[in-house]
Order: structure tokens, then C-alpha cells, then sequence
């Protein structure tokens, strides 16, 4: 399976510091010439932080994705009836968002453009990036991992010494993850071993 002239939404929610990982990350599916389309939550979109200006990472975005971001729950509600997507990656994937896709909870461009999605039983990928991965999230996470046509980038502690609840996607398998997504098939194993430090 290629990625070639698919459709992807790439959506993007406020986990800052791993900002840096997913534009490299949406970089890569477009030189595997992938056609992606921003969508960001509103923290995304209007929060600055130490990891850059709300208007520096908007814009960072659209320029990898060649268009304009989708800010707007109006303007994301389109893409299910519409079909504008082939499949949708949430990367990165906040323990909040987790949440709220768990629950139904459609309050953001982020959560609306994955229901209005996955309505038409569309894969749906999630790079998640959270602090308590192992802690509150866990439930939330082992929900979606239960659902039809949601998919998860292989994962792993990032600093179990520091943060021993963290886990974040090993983005450099999210092309591989979209492949199969596409396939209706998962990445596995979905657990990655920790990094150990020397």
C-alpha cells in the first residue's frame, strides 16, 4: 500500500513539546506524496508556548501541507459528508483529546474532525503524546484501541525515570502505521520497549 495521492487529515492537538517530531513527521508523508490537509484544535492553534508562537506553528503547518489549517468546528464538520479525507493521523494525540474521542465529546476542530470522519468507517490514527499515558489516560487509551477503525502509532515510555505515567508515538513508524490503517490492519507490536539511558 502507498501513500501516494492519499488524502490525510493531519490533525494536529496541544501537546507542544512534540510540535517539533510532528511537523518532521507531516514533512515525511508529504515527500511520500501524501496530500495532507491541517486541522488544529483550538489550543493548537492559539497557544504559545516556550515551543514556539501560535502563529509561527500555524503557519509552519500550512506551508509543509501546501493549504490552509482547519480552525473552526463549522469548517471541520464538512469533512465527513463531504468524504475529503481517506484517512485522518492525530499527531500529536493529547491525553485530553484521548478522552473526549473515548466519550463521544465533540467540542474542538480536532474531536469534530474525527467524528465527522469516522462516520463513514474511515481509519483514524492516533500518535499519542501524554504524561499520564499509564496513569488516567490508560483507559481511555485502551478504549480506542478497542474501537473499529481507530489505529495506534507503535508507542513507548519516553522517560520512565522522570515520568514514569509518559508515553509518546515513535513517529518514525507513522508512515507505516497509515499504510496499514489503510489495509484495516495494526502496527504491532503497538508497545515499544523503553529507551534505556546509558
Amino acid at each position: 500500500m502507498s501513500l501516494e495521492g492519499k488524502r490525510i487529515g493531519f490533525v494536529m492537538t496541544g501537546s507542544f513539546c512534540t510540535f517539533e517530531k510532528a511537523f518532521s513527521a507531516a514533512e515525511r508523508l508529504v515527500d511520500l506524496g501524501a496530500e495532507l490537509t491541517p486541522v488544529m484544535s483550538y489550543n493548537a492553534a492559539s497557544v504559545s508556548s516556550r515551543f514556539g508562537t501560535a502563529g509561527i506553528n500555524r503557519s509552519r503547518i500550512e506551508d509543509i501541507c501546501g493549504r490552509q489549517a482547519i480552525l473552526t468546528i463549522e469548517d471541520a464538520e464538512p469533512i465527513g459528508p463531504k468524504r475529503l479525507f481517506d484517512m485522518i493521523a492525530v499527531v500529536p494525540c493529547t491525553s485530553n483529546t484521548l478522552a473526549k474521542l473515548a466519550l463521544g465529546i465533540t467540542d474542538t476542530p480536532a474531536t469534530m474532525a474525527v467524528k465527522s470522519h469516522i462516520r463513514n468507517s474511515r481509519p483514524v490514527v492516533i500518535a499519542i503524546s501524554t504524561n499520564d499515558a499509564l496513569a488516567a489516560a490508560a483507559k481511555n487509551i485502551g478504549a480506542l484501541q478497542n474501537y473499529k477503525n481507530y489505529y495506534f502509532v507503535p508507542y513507548r515510555q519516553d522517560n520512565f525515570a522522570a515520568k514514569p505515567n509518559s508515553a509518546v508515538a515513535e513517529l518514525s513508524l507513522l508512515p507505516e502505521t497509515l499504510k496499514l490503517a489503510l489495509e484495516g490492519r495494526q502496527l504491532e507490536p503497538v508497545l515499544l520497549p523503553p529507551v534505556y539511558p546509558e
